[in-house]
Order: structure tokens, then C-alpha cells, then sequence
């Protein structure tokens, strides 16, 4: 691994959408003297966006001569998800540290090789989506470890949106509103409740044929989702997702507990507060987000802290990869209407409060041992 500089060095594959939040992550830790981007990897109609626009002093169209380039300690790997799972296992044999977007991989093989060469790397790799990362994430997580709302016994998430115009890759093989969408929930309910035990699912092509640029393309991935998932002790939780949600109002994330009920307002990606019912108080008490302008991009910022401070990342690959085993087995599901039962484990994130890092559906309510 060759150890940053005063300032952590960034080289960024894929200049598509989602290439500026990333870009306003990094110049803020540059601002704070953390890191610098030094080369951005694309296509060459991109070169001139990237010199131009973004003041980036180099550009690669080969992401070989990215991953050999002495002046680059971090990859970010922004390409399309069929891309993600050989790009990131390269990067991190080439001695980098990694960060890759959702999902890490397409395939459970390809997902298992990279958490392999992650535990032998000497660079850290960081899976999105980065929603456990968020403040309000953590604050609901600490709520649920001290029995707030007692022993969650269900839950529900939801996120989706029309879909795409841009680019078709996202309804192709490899794409579609799981690996896209349901991704995020996925990984806040595990982050929650621990891992989930069983998936089942109903999935399935709504919209056959989508207008891209102008042009109509068939939709080959499923593009409409539900997924019932089983936590164990009777909790269950179920995640609504699809390219086929135009609008919608209501928590994005809701959990049932024994002694109350917890909501997430906004997205779980974009957060905007929380209200939890506590039966002993008899009413709703509402709280505004803490930090409105976190960004969905802050796994960046954890990485190079990370590698400022010498510390691991709490995010961890395993538990990219038990989202990615949920989704290709409700995938799975969706086509025959079996259950499947998941394999994977992982260790959820520890609470910043109390250190404890159980699922949170285990959690008895301590409060009431007190009274």
C-alpha cells in the first residue's frame, strides 16, 4: 500500500451522474486539508467536462493506467453495476484503498472473491450505499439498542421513483430497481435488525419498454418489487421498490416495537428527522434532522478519516455482501415464489452510545427493568 501524503489522493472511474456529489465530498476534505482528487477515469468526451469544468489536473481513459498511477491512494469506482465487482478486486490487488458503489457486485461469486481479497488487502475497501453512516441513522440505531420502543417486531421501507431516461444499463441483466433502489433500504434494515435469516419475494417487469433519449428499449430487469424478509424471533420486515413509484408521501422507514412505533421522515439515503410513539408517553414526539445537509455521498469522508486516523472503516464489505445475497435471492424468489434461505452473516454496526452491537429486534427494553 503507499501510504498518503499530507493530503489522501483520490483517483475517481466514472464521470456520469452521480460523479458531483462526490466531487462536493471531496473538495470539502480538501477544504479541511484531507485529501485531493488527482485524476478522474472516463471516456474521452468526458476530458474536456473534467479539465474544464471540474479543474481536475488528469484524466485516464484506461483504468489500468489509473490503478498504476503513484499519485492515486483511494479508487472510486462510480462506473455501471455490472462493472463494480472486477473493478474493485483490481484496485484493491493493485494496493489501493477502495470505495465502490451499489452494489459491490452483480453475482454472488463475484461479491464472494471481492470480500476475499478485501480481508487480505492492505487497503480498506467501502461499499454504498453509506446509509448507516447518516446522523439520524445512528441516532434511531442507539434509540432501538436502549429499548425505546421495546422489541421490534416489524418493519417497512420504501424507495423508488419513474426510473431513468439517461441510460438503459439500468433495466439491462445486471441492472434493475433492487441493485438500484431497494439496495439502500436493504442495508438500513440489516444495519437495524442484524441480518435477515429468509427473503422471499415478488418481482417482476412492469413497464416493458422505457423511453431512453428519445429512444424506446426494451426492459429486460425486473423493474417493480417486494421483498418480505425474516429476521428470526418473529420479526419481519418488507421493502417496496421499483422504477414505478411516482410519487409518494410518509416515512421512508418504519419500525414496530413492542412498547411503540419509530419512524425515519424522508428518505433513508436522504433523511429528514424522525417521530417515535412511545406507549408510555401516550403521544408522537417529533424531531428534525439533525444535519440536513449530510450527503448520500459521505462514505468518501469516512474512508479518508479512515486512512487519516489509522482506523477501520465501520462499514464493512460483509455486510455489502449479505445485502447483495438478499437481493440475488429475492431476485431469485421473484421467479418462483420460494423462499430462499440467506447464508451470509455480518457484524451490524456498533452503537456510538452503548458500544453493544446485538440486533436491535433482540433488544429487551432496559428502560422498563429501571422504572
Amino acid at each position: 500500500m503507499n501510504r498518503p501524503t499530507s493530503l489522501v489522493r483520490i483517483g475517481i472511474a466514472g464521470c456520469g451522474n452521480v460523479l458531483g456529489a462526490y466531487l462536493a465530498v471531496a473538495e470539502r476534505l480538501h477544504n479541511k486539508g484531507l485529501a485531493a482528487v488527482t485524476v478522474l477515469c472516463g471516456r474521452e468526451k468526458h476530458r474536456r467536462r473534467v479539465l474544464e469544468e471540474f479543474g481536475v489536473p488528469n484524466f485516464e481513459t484506461d483504468y489500468s493506467a489509473l490503478l498504476t498511477r503513484q499519485d492515486v491512494d483511494v479508487v472510486v469506482i462510480l462506473t455501471p453495476m455490472p462493472e463494480h465487482g472486477g473493478m474493485a478486486k483490481a484496485a484493491l490487488n493493485a494496493g489501493k484503498h477502495v470505495l465502490v458503489e451499489k452494489p459491490m457486485a452483480v453475482t454472488l461469486r463475484e461479491a464472494a472473491e471481492l470480500v476475499d481479497v478485501a480481508r487480505r488487502s492492505s487497503g480498506h475497501l467501502l461499499c454504498a450505499p453509506f446509509t448507516t453512516l447518516s446522523p439520524t441513522f445512528q441516532i434511531i440505531r442507539r434509540r432501538l439498542c436502549r429499548g425505546d420502543i421495546g422489541r421490534v417486531l416489524s418493519a417497512r421501507g420504501r424507495y423508488g421513483w419513474a426510473g431513468p431516461d439517461w441510460t438503459d444499463w439500468f433495466y439491462k441483466p445486471g441492472g434493475g430497481a433492487l441493485f438500484d433502489l431497494g439496495v439502500y433500504n436493504l442495508t438500513t434494515l440489516t444495519g437495524l435488525l442484524g441480518p435477515a435469516r429468509r427473503v422471499t419475494a415478488m418481482t417482476g417487469v412492469a413497464i416493458p419498454e422505457r423511453l431512453i433519449q428519445g429512444r424506446s428499449e426494451p426492459v429486460e430487469a425486473d423493474d417493480n418489487a417486494q421483498v418480505l424478509l425474516d429476521f428470526g424471533d418473529g420479526c419481519f420486515a418488507v421493502v417496496t421498490t421499483g422504477f414505478t413509484i411516482q410519487q409518494y408521501r410518509g416515512p421512508g422507514l418504519e419500525l414496530y416495537g413492542t412498547e411503540g412505533t419509530l419512524q425515519m421522515l424522508g428518505d433513508d439515503w436522504d433523511p429528514d428527522g424522525y417521530e417515535i410513539w412511545q406507549n408510555n408517553a401516550g403521544c408522537w414526539q417529533c424531531f428534525k434532522e439533525t444535519q440536513p445537509e449530510w450527503p448520500w455521498a459521505d462514505g468518501l469522508r469516512h474512508l479518508v478519516e479512515c486512512i487519516q486516523e489509522g482506523t477501520r472503516p465501520t462499514i464493512t464489505p460483509e455486510h455489502a455482501y449479505h445485502v447483495l445475497e438478499v437481493m440475488v435471492k429475492a431476485q431469485a424468489a421473484g421467479r418462483d415464489g420460494q423462499t430462499r434461505i440467506i447464508e451470509t452473516r455480518f457484524e451490524p454496526p456498533v452503537s456510538p452510545e452503548s458500544g453493544r452491537t446485538e440486533a436491535a429486534h433482540r433488544v429487551h427494553d432496559r428502560a422498563r427493568e429501571h422504572k
